[in-house]
C-alpha cells in the first residue's frame, strides 16, 4: 500500500524560485512550499532541541506564576511596539498604554498602529477556537490590523489586486518585487496547505520559520504585511500548542539588526539559503523565549520586593496599600477614579494613598495636568520596554 506522505527534500538543495519579467521590472515568483523538508545539517537539529527546551522553560514557567495571564497584555502590547517599529511607527511603550486622548495629535497614527497589532493578535488567537491559520483567517486579522489606520484604503482583510514593491519609488528602481497580484491566492493557498498538512512530518518551528519567509516573499497585502507575517509566528506557534500563551516578543530580535533581518530573507531569494535563514530564525526564538522567562522572574523578584517596602512603609494602612499594589501589577495605567473604584476608599483617601505611591517613586504622573491627571507605574512597564 502506497504511503500518502509526500517525498522527502532536502533543504540543501531548496530552490526558492524565479524572477520573471513583468513590465518594466522583473517580480519574484516563490516555489510552492507545501513539501516534505528534511536536512543533512546536523547544526539544524541542536539548535531546535535548544529552542524547544527554552520555550518548554517558558511554558513551564508561565505555569507557576501566579496571575500569569494578567502579564499577557504587556508581552502582546511590547511586542506591538517593536514589530510596528520596524514599519517606522516611533510610539513608546509608555505611550501605547496610554488613553487616546492623552496622545500628542501628531503622534496618535503611530499610537492607532500599535493599538491594532494587539487588537488583531488578540483576535486572531481567539478565532483559533473555530478556524485553522488560513488565508480566510489572515484576511480577517489584516482587517483588524488596518481599521482606522494608515493604510485603511489600501485593501484592508483582501489580497491586493495590484503590483506592490519593497524599497524605491516604483517597481523599476526596487530592492524587491513580490509575486504578480494574480498568482497571490495560488501561492497562499500553498501556504495554508503547508501549515495545515499533517502528512509533512516537519518540525513546528521550522514549519513557522519557512511560513514566515514564504509569507514575507509573497506580500499578499498592499500594506501591513511586515506586521502580518510576525504576527504569524506567534500565531502558528499559538495554533500548534508551542506556547500556551503570546509571551513569545520575537520582533525584538529582527529590530535588533534589521540589515542582517532582511539580508537573511534576500539571501534565501538570491541563493537559496533556506537553511542559513532557518539558523538565524531558530537563534532569534530562543533568545525571545530566554528574555521571556527571565523578564518574568524578574516581574516576581519586582513584587515581592515591592510587597515589603509597602509593609513597613504603609504599617498602618498596609492591607490597602497592598491590595492597590496587586491593582497596579494588573494594570500599570490608572485614572485617579479607578483608583477609587479598585481599593473601595472615599475619594480623599485614595488620593492620599495614590499621592503616597507618587511620593515613594511607584508611579509617576504622566500628563503635567492638575485634572484627568494618568499615572503609570514605571518600574513595571520598563521590565517589558
Amino acid at each position: 500500500m502506497e504511503s500518502d506522505t509526500p517525498s522527502q527534500e532536502f533543504l540543501e538543495d531548496f530552490q526558492a524560485g524565479r524572477y520573471q519579467a513583468g513590465y518594466s521590472y522583473r517580480y519574484f515568483v516563490p516555489n510552492a512550499i507545501d513539501q516534505n523538508w528534511t536536512w543533512k545539517d546536523a547544526q539544524i537539529n541542536t539548535m531546535l532541541q535548544a529552542t524547544s527546551l527554552r520555550l518548554g522553560e517558558l511554558n513551564s514557567y508561565a505555569r507557576l506564576v501566579p496571575s500569569v495571564h494578567l502579564f499577557t497584555l504587556l508581552y502582546v502590547m511590547s511586542e506591538a511596539v517593536v514589530s510596528s517599529r520596524i514599519e517606522g511607527t516611533a510610539t513608546t511603550m509608555d505611550e501605547a498604554l496610554l488613553p487616546f486622548e492623552e496622545i500628542q495629535i501628531e503622534r496618535r497614527d503611530d499610537w492607532k498602529e500599535v493599538q491594532n497589532y494587539s487588537s488583531a493578535l488578540a483576535f486572531a488567537i481567539a478565532e483559533l477556537k473555530t478556524l485553522p491559520i488560513s488565508s480566510r483567517l489572515l484576511r480577517a486579522t489584516h482587517a483588524k490590523l488596518m481599521d482606522g489606520a494608515r493604510g485603511e484604503n489600501k485593501g484592508p482583510g483582501e489580497f491586493r489586486r495590484s503590483q506592490n514593491w519593497i524599497g524605491g519609488s516604483n517597481p523599476g528602481n526596487a530592492a524587491f518585487v513580490p509575486p504578480d497580484h494574480l498568482l497571490v491566492p495560488e501561492l497562499m493557498g500553498d501556504l495554508e496547505k503547508f501549515l495545515n498538512n499533517t502528512q509533512i512530518n516537519l518540525p513546528t518551528l521550522v514549519k513557522a520559520g519557512m511560513a514566515h519567509y514564504q509569507f514575507e516573499t509573497i506580500h499578499p497585502f498592499l500594506d501591513g504585511n511586515g506586521r502580518i507575517g510576525r504576527l504569524l509566528i506567534a500565531l502558528y506557534l499559538a495554533s500548534e500548542k508551542i506556547l500556551d500563551l503570546p509571551l513569545l516578543h520575537i520582533s525584538s530580535y529582527f529590530e535588533k539588526d534589521r540589515f542582517l533581518y532582511y539580508q537573511k530573507l534576500t539571501q534565501v531569494r538570491e541563493s537559496n539559503d533556506m537553511l542559513g535563514w532557518l539558523k538565524y530564525f531558530l537563534e532569534g526564538v530562543e533568545q525571545a523565549a530566554t528574555r521571556s522567562r527571565d523578564t518574568l522572574t524578574t516581574v516576581l523578584k519586582l513584587k515581592a520586593e515591592m510587597e515589603a517596602e509597602v509593609k513597613e512603609r504603609y504599617r498602618s494602612r498596609a492591607t490597602t496599600a497592598l491590595a492597590f499594589l496587586d491593582k497596579i501589577f494588573e494594570s500599570p495605567v490608572m485614572r485617579r477614579d479607578d483608583v477609587q473604584a479598585w481599593v473601595s476608599l472615599s475619594k480623599r483617601a485614595s488620593n492620599s494613598l495614590v499621592n503616597a505611591f507618587v511620593s515613594d517613586g511607584y508611579l509617576r504622573e504622566v500628563t503635567g495636568k492638575p485634572r484627568n491627571q494618568v499615572f503609570i507605574f514605571d518600574r513595571l512597564v520598563r521590565l517589558f520596554s
